[in-house]
């Protein structure tokens, strides 16, 4: 059975409306980023405290603290960002997070940052080391720019860094409009599948520039994916992110109305191959 999620800062920043939209489509799970128009590492104690309580009303758990660590230049200051993952890592802990998602660096303006292998995994290497014995796990999202945005390149930072606490998510998605990639699953997911521990539905059609589809609709292979996961027995967390309105580096927008029509549609598709889902 998957555990469905979604990324409810794409209807509405106010944190109420967030609560109030799962409610509505029987999502019990969060990947929680933007909170009132501020990311979660940028609130302050009490908005914490209180963020925390109005989870627990509405019956509510967070799936993944969805960070944006990870997603700076490799010339920018990295003792400023690794301060904001040790700072992260205590918001998981506040609130019971089992994941903090996580990026793997742009390069300086004008290189490759293939070139930049070597400090890219120390770096990772150091924030594996901060959650080292821990129950939180790092998972690393596949994207375009970032040093992981091949699944040979995801593969190559878990394996390399070796911890049980760095795993990796899959976003189908982000491969056809990174890489212009329509069969990920013969192509990416075989690379990936035994580090995988999360999943983010995003479907997205071969040439749109900033604007996803329904899942199912498009050529991210949301059907087949689901497929795989019946498969593997894979018991975690789907994640809704359908970006129908717009997306951008550090996210997206989809009216409430489209967003349930994605949530229909994973459903729908579950059911086909009768993937149970809670």
């Amino acid at each position: 059975m998957v555990k469905f999620s979604a990324f409810a800062d794409e209807v509405t920043k106010d944190f109420t409306g967030q609560l109030a939209f799962l409610r509505s489509q029987h999502i019990q799970n969060i990947e929680i980023r933007f909170l009132n128009n501020k990311n979660i590492i940028d609130l302050g104690k009490d908005e914490l405290i209180k963020a925390k309580r109005m989870l627990g009303d509405n019956g509510i758990s967070i799936s993944a603290i969805g960070s944006p660590i990870g997603k700076i230049k490799l010339d920018d200051p990295f003792e400023v960002h690794l301060d904001k993952f040790r700072h992260a890592v205590e918001l998981a802990d506040f609130f019971d997070a089992p994941f903090i998602r996580l990026f793997s660096y742009y390069a300086p303006d004008g290189k490759n940052i293939d070139d930049f292998r070597e400090e890219v995994l120390r770096r990772m290497s150091i924030k594996a080391e901060v959650v080292r014995g821990s129950d939180i796990v790092l998972v690393h999202e596949n994207e375009s720019h970032i040093y992981g945005h091949t699944a040979k390149n995801c593969l190559d930072i878990v394996r390399s860094i070796n911890s049980p606490n760095l795993k990796l998510v899959y976003d189908p998605a982000n491969f056809v409009w990174g890489s212009d990639i329509v069969n990920n699953m013969d192509q990416c997911w075989p690379i990936m599948e035994p580090f995988v521990v999360h999943i983010h539905i995003k479907d997205w059609k071969l040439g749109s520039a900033k604007v996803g589809c329904i899942p199912g609709e498009g050529n991210g292979q949301i059907r087949e994916l689901l497929k795989k996961l019946l498969e593997i027995n894979y018991k975690g967390f789907v994640t809704i992110e359908p970006h129908l309105e717009s997306g951008g580096q550090f996210g997206g927008t989809t009216d409430p109305a489209s967003f349930k029509k994605a949530i229909e549609a994973t459903r729908s598709l579950c059911d086909e191959i009768s993937l149970q889902y809670d």
